[in-house]
C-alpha cells in the first residue's frame, strides 16, 4: 500500500499543477435553442481564444459539449488550432442533456491520438458536467467501450449533486469507475456569505487515493436572467480574489478549472465577448458592453502563484476594478428580479496589485475612499450613494505622485433601468 501511494504521489508531482478554462461549445438551457457559442467559429476564432488564454498561463480548454451535432465539427477546428499552438484540450460532457454512450465513445476516440489531447498520468482525461443520474453501470461501460478500442481514460466527473461534504465518503463507493473528481461549485449556495473550502477539502480527500486528479473550480461571478432558463445571482462581490486565494493557499488542487472562458449567459466569462457569437434576445441586454477582460490580469497573477507555489513578484502597478451599473434596489421595466438580489453590495470593488506600497483612491459621486496597500494584492471598495449617473474614479498614488488613474466606462444610474442586470463591468488602470 505504501508503494502504491508513493507511486500516486510521484505521478501527481510529474503531472504538476495545470490550469484549464471551461469553454462552452454551446450555451446551455433554453438559450441553446437560439444561441450556440461555437456555431459561428472558424479556426481563427479558436486560435484567438487559445492565444489569449495561453498568454496568461492557461494550459488548455475543457470543452463543454452537449450533443453529437455541429459541435463535433467545430472541435475539428479547435484541435487544428490547438495543435499549432501546443494548447491542450479535454472533453467535459454536459450530461444534463441526453447522451448515447456510443456517441461519447466516438467523440473521445476521434482525437485520442492528437498531441493536444490532455493526458493525466499519460492517460486521456475525460470530465463531465453532471452525469450521476446515468448510474455506475453507464460509466463503467463507457470506460470499457473505450478500452475495447485500446483507449484508456481517466474519468474525473463533476457530479453536481455531490456538494455536501458529508456525501463525499459515499462518492467512490457509489461510483467505483471514477478516477478523480471535478468540484463544479465555485459560488456560495444561495447564502449571503463567502464560499468556504469545506466541499473542496472533503472531495479532494475522497479521491486522494485514486489515480486521477482533484479539479477545483474557480469563478469570478454568477448571474443569469433568461426566461425559462433561470434568474439568479450569487454573492460574488470579491469571489475572484478569495477563491484564488483558497486555491493557492488552502486546497492546492491538482488542476484549477476556471469557470468559465465564455459562458455569457451566466456572466462568468473571462474571455473577450466574441461579436460573431449570437446570444439571442435577452443575454445581450446584460452582456453587451460589460467586458471582463481585466479579470484575466488577476488570473495571470494567481496562475503563476498556483504553478510555482509562491506569489510572483509584481513589476507593474495595477488596479483591477468591477462594479454593477445599477443598484440592487432599482426597479427595471423588463426581465426578472433575480433570486438573491439582496445579497450583492452596491459598491465599486478594486483589487490593487502593486510592486510597492501605494495609496489607492476609489471615488463615485461624492463618496471617496482611500486606503494604503502594500506590495502584493489588496482588496478595497467604495459604496454607491444615491446620486444618479455617476462614474467611478480609480487612482494609484505613491509619494504624493499619481502613478495611474482612470474612470469606469459605465455610469451607475439610479433610474431608467430597462432590464435587470447584475453583471459587472470590469476595468483596470496601470502604470
Amino acid at each position: 500500500m505504501f508503494l502504491f501511494l508513493t507511486c500516486l504521489a510521484l505521478a501527481r508531482v510529474t503531472n504538476a499543477q495545470r490550469v484549464f478554462a471551461h469553454f462552452m461549445d454551446s450555451l446551455s438551457d433554453t438559450l441553446r435553442l437560439y444561441a450556440q457559442n461555437s456555431y459561428s467559429y472558424a479556426e481563427s476564432d479558436w486560435t484567438n481564444d487559445m492565444t489569449t488564454a495561453q498568454n496568461i498561463g492557461i494550459d488548455g480548454f475543457a470543452l463543454n459539449i452537449v450533443a453529437n451535432d455541429y459541435e463535433v465539427d467545430r472541435i475539428v477546428d479547435a484541435y487544428l488550432a490547438a495543435e499549432a499552438l501546443g494548447f491542450k484540450l479535454f472533453y467535459s460532457f454536459d450530461m444534463s442533456y441526453t447522451w448515447q454512450q456510443s456517441d461519447m465513445v466516438n467523440i473521445v476516440a476521434n482525437h485520442s491520438s492528437s498531441p493536444s489531447t490532455f493526458l493525466w498520468n499519460n492517460t486521456i482525461l475525460v470530465s463531465t458536467y453532471s452525469g450521476e443520474s446515468y448510474g455506475e453501470d453507464f460509466w463503467a461501460s463507457f470506460k470499457s467501450a473505450l478500452q475495447s478500442q485500446g483507449i484508456d481514460i481517466i474519468l474525473a466527473p463533476a457530479f453536481t449533486t455531490y456538494r455536501d461534504p458529508s456525501d463525499a465518503a459515499s462518492l467512490v463507493s457509489t461510483f467505483p469507475s471514477i478516477d478523480g473528481f471535478f468540484n463544479w461549485w465555485s459560488w456560495p449556495a444561495d447564502v449571503d456569505a463567502n464560499l468556504t473550502t469545506a466541499t473542496d477539502l472533503a472531495y479532494q480527500a475522497a479521491v486522494s487515493s485514486l489515480s486521477g486528479p482533484y479539479i477545483m473550480s474557480v469563478s469570478p461571478w454568477q448571474f443569469k436572467n433568461l426566461d425559462g432558463a433561470g434568474d439568479w445571482v450569487e454573492y460574488s462581490d470579491t469571489l475572484w480574489n478569495y477563491r484564488w486565494q483558497q486555491a493557492v493557499n488552502d486546497v492546492k488542487p491538482d488542476i484549477v478549472e476556471i469557470v468559465t472562458w465564455n459562458d455569457y449567459g451566466e456572466s462568468h466569462y473571462i474571455g473577450d465577448i466574441n461579436p460573431n457569437v449570437y446570444l439571442g434576445t435577452q443575454a445581450p441586454l446584460y452582456v453587451d458592453g460589460f467586458t471582463h477582460a481585466a479579470w484575466r490580469d488577476v488570473a495571470q497573477y494567481y496562475i503563476s502563484w498556483f504553478k510555482t507555489g509562491s506569489a510572483p513578484t509584481i513589476t507593474k502597478d495595477e488596479v483591477v476594478f468591477w462594479y454593477r451599473a445599477w443598484p440592487k434596489a432599482v426597479n427595471c421595466s423588463t426581465g426578472s428580479l433575480p433570486r438573491n438580489a439582496a445579497y450583492p453590495e452596491d459598491a465599486v470593488f478594486a483589487l490593487a496589485m502593486l510592486k510597492d506600497t501605494a495609496t489607492i483612491t476609489l471615488a463615485i459621486g461624492s463618496n471617496t475612499v482611500t486606503f494604503t496597500a502594500g506590495a502584493g494584492v489588496t482588496m478595497g471598495s467604495v459604496p454607491f450613494l444615491s446620486e444618479d449617473s455617476q462614474v467611478p474614479y480609480i487612482a494609484i498614488s505613491r509619494d504624493d505622485t499619481k502613478v495611474a488613474d482612470t474612470h469606469g466606462s459605465m455610469y451607475v444610474n439610479q433610474s431608467g433601468c430597462t432590464y435587470y442586470n447584475f453583471n459587472p463591468f470590469v476595468g483596470s488602470t496601470a502604470e
